[in-house]
């Protein structure tokens, strides 16, 4: 006897999402990514030669990347086989790779293998790949949004051509939307009509995503305006559905150090408005305001320096603001830290200085303290010239022991902090020049 439960089970098991119902059906429906498909590139003119070739879809989620495998297997007419890396694991890459032989075998027909998510194999899942790809056992085509680079083994990079999608353009986006509303099976038995306004606001808040403006535009639907089969959007069906969803974040991915990647540079390009920007785009996309808090100290220390002090105890103070009083009031004080470090003088000098050390450091410069520098607080240690022949600034003029070396001898000529000519550098700068030149005049009356 069937249940109510069977019932439901087969209606959620028939049930595809808007974005799945309107995928297309051949790449002259494709949407997106022209330059990697317009006329001339490298990838269409393979296409068009017949010369299908393992590869690696790199880009941000909802970009196409699992419909142009799709639309790659059909347009060659192979076999379409696909694994999820979160879902998979080397059992599964073997059963893949078996039926593609099978298949090869028997009729002569080669397999797509499409792995999504690839860069969540480990070493061993990956280059369990490799002799099949070698031998033409499959064509490989992996998925990623991150760093191929970074996440892909580069024996499996190498048998593989890596191609860059890019978020889609707001005038793609409203395509997609149109083709999508002209589809035969977006939404049966309905008439859906969306006003121009409703879909350029799905458009700009699906932030180059064609999944999540479908997903949203689905939404929309079912919130429309009915009048028998017809179904009106509006602006107000719109602005409900955004309101319930939340905007793509990719935290710990591409995106995400893309986005502080961004409001850095626009700190150290002193482009308050810009930094702003990027500012609030990592708020509003959800990203922690403490993680925010702790690279403004860090662009404090490494981009402003000596330049503004006052920098650095700004942005600690900030981040202490953020800690006591939360989301949203906090995040004004990150707002001024923001501004403030766009503007302020900058100077990298002391950050140069100090890697410059670590590699003289690293490179062997390990050299003994000298013996002048050394403590005596014993008499065993003094009657062996530990301290002996050590200048007390403060018994010396100015409180400056001219000609004094406090480098090993094999470094005394090293220099390796260089003050900038903007800020309060300026002033240590001149300071600098001041003592080291008083240095140099009392070495050279010592040698004469």
């Amino acid at each position: 006897m069937q249940s109510l439960f069977d019932d439901i089970n087969q209606e959620q098991a028939a049930y595809q999402p808007l974005a799945a119902r309107v995928r297309p059906e051949n790449l002259s429906e494709y949407i997106g990514q022209k330059h990697l498909l317009g006329e001339g590139s490298a990838l269409s003119s393979a296409l068009q030669k017949g010369a299908l070739h393992s590869m690696v879809l790199w880009g941000p989620p909802g970009v196409g990347k699992t419909t142009f495998a799709h639309l790659l297997a059909t347009t060659f007419d192979v076999n379409f086989r696909s694994l999820s890396a979160v879902l998979s694991g080397v059992k599964d890459i073997r059963a893949a790779v078996e039926e593609a032989k099978l298949l090869k075998q028997q009729g002569g027909r080669q397999t797509l293998l499409f792995v999504d998510e690839v860069h969540r194999f480990n070493k061993a899942q990956q280059d369990a790949f490799l002799p099949y790809v070698e031998d033409g056992s499959i064509v490989f085509v992996g998925a990623t949004t991150e760093n191929p680079s970074f996440e892909l083994n580069n024996a499996l990079l190498s048998r593989s051509r890596v191609y860059v999608l890019k978020r889609l353009e707001e005038e793609e986006l409203l395509q997609v939307i149109e083709q999508a509303l002209a589809h035969p099976d977006a939404f049966p038995d309905q008439q859906v009509c969306c006003t121009e306004e409703s879909a350029s606001l799905l458009a700009k808040a699906s932030d180059g995503d064609a999944r999540r403006c479908l997903n949203l535009l689905e939404l929309a639907v079912d919130l429309g305006d009915r009048q028998g089969n017809t179904v009106n959007v509006g602006k107000a069906q719109i602005e409900d559905v955004l309101q319930q969803s939340l905007k793509r974040f990719d935290k710990g991915g591409d995106i995400f150090y893309e986005q502080i990647s961004a409001l850095h540079k626009s700190v150290r390009g002193s482009d308050p408005d810009a930094a702003l920007y990027w500012f609030v785009r990592m708020i509003d996309g959800g990203c922690d305001p403490l993680y925010i808090a702790r690279r403004l100290v860090r662009m404090a220390s490494e981009d402003i320096g000596n330049a503004d002090p006052r920098a650095l105890t700004l942005t600690l103070s900030a981040w202490d603001v953020q800690e006591r009083l939360g989301s949203p009031e906090g995040e004004l004080s990150l707002a001024h830290a923001v501004v403030y470090l766009a503007v302020a003088p900058k100077s990298n000098a002391v950050y140069s200085a100090f890697n410059q050390c670590r590699q003289l450091v690293r490179d062997g410069a390990d050299l003994d303290v000298p013996m002048h520098l050394r403590n005596a607080p014993t008499t065993l240690m003094a009657d062996q010239g530990m301290g002996e022949g050590y200048r007390y600034a403060h018994d010396e003029p100015q409180a400056f022991a001219a000609g004094e070396c406090y480098f090993p001898e094999e470094l005394a000529d090293t220099t390796l902090y260089h003050p900038v000519d903007r800020g309060l550098e300026i002033r240590i700068g001149e300071k600098l020049r001041h003592l080291r030149e008083a240095n140099r005049a009392a070495t050279q009356k010592r040698y004469r």
